[in-house]
């Protein structure tokens, strides 16, 4: 977002703080002194500053008391598979993450900070209807687009929790005082996606194409992001057309690109960010930091690559030292000690301060719409040279190594899967995806391919405790995080997840 953009956001988050505030529970806010409900919903342009309000709790609380969402969705994405590797400032409960070992008492399963940022869409879902009957500027399409907004950001929150936890309450009412407040059980994994899928569709109906500002563009829903959403989530309900179908729409829309692979891709694609390949960022600035440098550049940083990464992911040609792949060197790691360089670096070999962790935390962007487009079109079956050309255009952008194509035979789904996965691994590393990856091929048609799963525990978990990894996720249920103790002794309504009772 602009400057000006972020300043509204955090005026629209000021006013949701003014309207309530934390109360005993996840789902409780209650209002204080100031401005009251009644006087606030009254113009298009508190609607405007509510909706960014929302975007704004995306990048982390105002007060601190909690890790933004963008580290919760890198610890939930990365830990559990094969990508990181611990350094000296790890957390117990990191490594018991990644370890299998995951208990509900592990803070890394609390999801406070994903409802808060829910409460604060069903607040303007709940308030911003009202609106149109004080403000007669205010147009039914004008308002079904902010609602879009809203209802696509919960659709995405959802489905962050769907496939982290599986069975999890839904709630879809705004919570503003005690009165309000509701114990809800947990919803099954399925009556959340059919939601997910709900408000992606009317997000789909009523989101703009443009805001007419390119950053603003990358940094608010647009119909486009609405359709990358789409197809993540119909690659995990293994809608396989419809995947295809909502890839295909950001492809021949001709808005986006693959940024070149030459001097400047590093620079223009994570330092900058919002490139003509991006297609929504968590926009961080120099007046809201993320918290990647600390977590990955200290000298008690908590993750490093894994070594395997560029040894096998990417690999080095060793004959020949200008023959790499970019996104290997310089580009995710930098090899002199494995640090994840996406988030540290401004160019190859020069590196950010701490005071410019401003890298945005990348949903989606181009060559992700590529490679699930890929994935949908091999599962449909006949089109497996189609998903290779696919492959390759990223792979030339990138120069990837001749090593790292295995060369599948396009009509067998199981090669070409897991070329795609490993593709996957290269172009999206540490951003969040990774685990993501792994349970949705693994578990197609009734966990068909749990090798996939097995086998990233020989390459991410400690020989002596790998037993017991693969002992646990031979149950489907353990593949999923446990509720968090405390959200059990608020709400008597929910029940354990069933690994973990």
């Amino acid at each position: 977002m602009t400057k000006r953009k972020l300043i509204l956001g955090v005026v629209g988050l000021m006013v949701f703080s003014m309207l309530s505030s934390s109360c005993k529970k996840w789902l409780t806010l209650q209002p204080q002194d100031g401005i009251t409900r009644q006087e606030f919903w009254k113009t298009k342009e508190q609607i405007q500053s509510a909706v960014v309000g929302t975007y704004a709790s995306l990048l982390g609380d105002p007060n601190g008391s909690d890790k933004p969402l963008s580290e919760y969705f890198f610890l939930w994405g990365e830990l559990k598979a094969d990508m990181i590797t611990n350094g000296i400032g790890v957390t117990n409960d990191e490594l018991d993450v990644m370890y299998v070992n995951t208990l509900p008492t592990n803070s890394i399963t609390k999801w406070s900070a994903v409802y808060k940022t829910i409460n604060y869409c069903n607040t303007v879902i709940d308030f911003a209807p009202g609106v149109i009957e004080n403000d007669n500027t205010l147009t039914q399409t004008q308002l079904k687009a902010y609602l879009a907004e809203v209802r696509a950001l919960r659709g995405l929150m959802y489905f962050y929790l769907a496939r982290s936890f599986r069975d999890v309450p839904l709630k879809l009412k705004s919570t503003s005082s005690d009165v309000d407040l509701e114990l809800l059980p947990k919803s099954t994994g399925d009556q959340v996606m059919a939601q997910v899928v709900a408000d992606l569709k009317y997000a789909d109906s009523n989101a703009v194409f443009t805001y007419g500002n390119a950053a603003i563009d990358k940094g608010r829903i647009t119909k486009y992001t609405v359709k990358a959403m789409l197809a993540d989530v119909y690659l995990w309900l293994d809608k396989y057309q419809e995947a295809a179908d909502a890839c295909d729409f950001i492809i021949n829309s001709g808005q986006f690109g693959l940024v070149r692979g030459d001097d400047g891709w590093f620079n223009t694609l994570y330092y900058k960010g919002n490139s003509a390949e991006s297609i929504f960022e968590f926009q961080y600035d120099q007046q809201k930091l993320n918290a990647f440098y600390g977590m990955l550049t200290t000298s008690r940083a908590r993750f490093y690559a894994n070594p395997y990464v560029m040894d096998q992911v990417y690999t080095i040609d060793f004959v020949d030292d200008n023959n790499k792949d970019i996104r290997g060197e310089w580009g995710s790691v930098r090899t002199s000690d494995n640090a994840i360089w996406k988030y540290l670096g401004v160019n190859p070999g020069s590196i950010r301060s701490a005071d410019a962790s401003w890298a945005h935390w990348m949903v989606y962007r181009y060559a992700d719409i590529l490679l699930m487009k890929a994935e949908a079109i091999n599962q449909i079956g006949g089109r497996g040279t189609e998903a290779i050309q696919l492959i390759n255009t990223i792979r030339n952008r990138a120069k990837a190594l001749v090593a790292t194509n295995p060369n599948p035979d396009p009509t067998n789904k199981n090669d070409m899967t897991d070329y795609i996965l490993a593709e996957r691994a290269r172009e999206l590393s540490f951003e969040g995806k990774r685990w993501y990856d792994i349970l949705r091929n693994a578990k197609r048609n009734n966990y068909q391919r749990k090798d996939i799963l097995l086998n990233m525990v020989a390459r991410s978990v400690p020989g002596a405790r790998q037993q017991s990894a693969i002992n646990k996720y031979q149950n489907p249920d353990a593949h999923y995080f446990p509720i968090y103790f405390n959200e059990l002794l608020l709400d008597p309504n929910l029940v354990q997840n069933p690994f973990y009772k």
